[in-house]
């Protein structure tokens, strides 16, 4: 392909970025970042008593979220706008010109523009589908101008398309049945159309059309629940497109941008998983810095109103439990007692207390163990079998004891790690509140 190619998205802002027009500009950015051409942001807005400054907003920022820049359109400039349907009225009044100088449109009495089809079969040369060939059209002709003035989308479509110089459209499946139209209007025009490649559709997991209101709908809901950008753009691009066999499935935004193939793009529906988007996401978590898993998880910590402090520790606790989130918005729940001495016991944790005859022995023993301990790993390995030994039980039974002090959970990173990491003053004095909590639970 030449370096001289043109690509648009064409939104409307009529509400949130829609998961499935992010992967459609996500296609049509991967494909004009491999070949060095251009991409336009184009917005069709003419539908007035639905378009909102929100909606607008909230495309423009989930593009960028997902990291989906653009050469031209709202908030760059460029040399092919306006970039609003809404400011190119003139526009659209001189391309009908056009076309009624060439004698292919007429005006009903209700004052409607119609186009007159060529009534010859056409040929889409897809670039996913292969050639799509449709027979001469019985169908009425179109309408491209209503009655009150207003342009209709398929109009606007072409002239945009044609005015902007946009040479390849990658759009939803859901557009084959409109694309014979638009390049008859091309033809109509004594131009070439550009080179059309329609995506599969994104259905739910039970085979539905995905909708707004479905999980996952909203690009918006991903930056919210703690999703990683490039984890949500590697989980887009598998929902139609896979790798070669020797390429990785988790992969970089360059790594997508180098191996993209528009030609590859499948010919099947894609299923929306959301687990599989939590599983990638997990995956791209793990191969974070501490720096950028700091930056990532800090803002839910804070939001849990946690109080971090030195920021160092906060980086290692994060560390340790990095292997167990999938979501930054999890990280509160698996790390909160690192940074408070008042958390909570959770319920299963008092229900293995109070089944524990030897839990207040158990406890006292370590408290007494490890208040003689010096306070590294080897000397902490070293210390449990002892206490666990004078007990008469085996180590393994001191180490849910020992989770319930520190943190008043079941689950949690590494027991000695979390010791190493809270340091020796607060380790004992988090054992000495769990034994007031043992003796509490025993005199009720």
């Amino acid at each position: 392909m030449s370096s001289s190619i043109r690509v648009r998205f064409a939104p409307s802002p009529t509400g949130y970025l829609h998961v499935g027009g992010a992967r459609t500009a996500l296609f049509n950015w991967l494909l004009v970042r491999r070949e060095g051409g251009k991409m336009v942001l184009r917005i069709e807005d003419t539908d007035a008593a639905r378009n909102t400054d929100q909606a607008m907003q909230a495309i423009t920022d989930g593009m960028r979220w997902l990291g989906l820049d653009w050469d031209e359109g709202p908030e760059v400039g460029g040399d092919f706008g306006p970039y609003y349907q809404s400011e190119r009225k003139e526009i659209y009044d001189r391309y009908l010109a056009l076309l009624e100088a060439a004698g292919r449109v007429y005006t009903e009495d209700n004052g409607a523009v119609r186009f007159k089809f060529s009534r010859q079969p056409i040929t889409i040369p897809d670039l996913v589908c292969g050639d799509i060939n449709f027979a001469a059209t019985e169908e009425p002709d179109m309408t491209v101008r209503r009655p009150d003035g207003g342009y209709i989308f398929h109009f606007c479509n072409v002239v945009d398309d044609l005015e902007m110089g946009i040479t390849h459209v990658v759009r939803g499946e859901d557009h084959i049945s409109n694309t014979w139209k638009h390049i008859d209007l091309f033809h109509a025009f004594g131009k070439e159309p550009p080179r059309y490649g329609h995506i599969p559709l994104l259905l739910n997991p039970d085979g539905s059309k995905m909708s707004k209101r479905d999980e996952g709908a909203s690009v918006d809901g991903y930056r919210e629940a703690g999703f990683l950008p490039q984890a949500v753009f590697n989980y887009l691009c598998l929902l139609g497109w896979t790798p070669k066999e020797d390429q990785a499935e988790i992969f970089t935004v360059n790594e997508a941008r180098e191996w993209f193939d528009i030609g590859a793009v499948h010919h099947s529906n894609a299923r929306f998983d959301m687990k599989k988007c939590v599983w990638v996401n997990q995956q791209h978590l793990r191969l974070l810095s501490d720096e950028a898993l700091l930056a990532y998880a800090l803002p839910y910590l804070e939001k849990a109103g946690l109080v971090v402090g030195e920021l160092s520790f906060a980086a290692k606790v994060l560390n340790c439990v990095k292997e167990k989130v999938s979501l930054a918005s999890e990280f509160p729940e698996w790390v909160h007692f690192f940074f408070r001495e008042d958390f909570p016991y959770e319920d299963e944790v008092k229900q293995k207390l109070a089944a524990n005859a030897q839990a207040a022995t158990l406890a006292q023993a370590l408290l007494d163990g490890l208040t003689q301990s010096e306070w590294d790993e080897e000397a902490i390995a070293a210390a449990l079998p002892v206490v666990a030994t004078e007990q008469k039980v085996k180590a393994g039974a001191l180490m849910p004891l020992l989770r319930f002090a520190l943190s008043g959970q079941t689950r949690g990173p590494d027991v000695k790690v979390m010791m190493i990491l809270l340091g020796k003053p607060r380790v004992l004095a988090r054992l000495g509140r769990l034994l007031d909590e043992v003796k509490a639970i025993a005199a009720l």
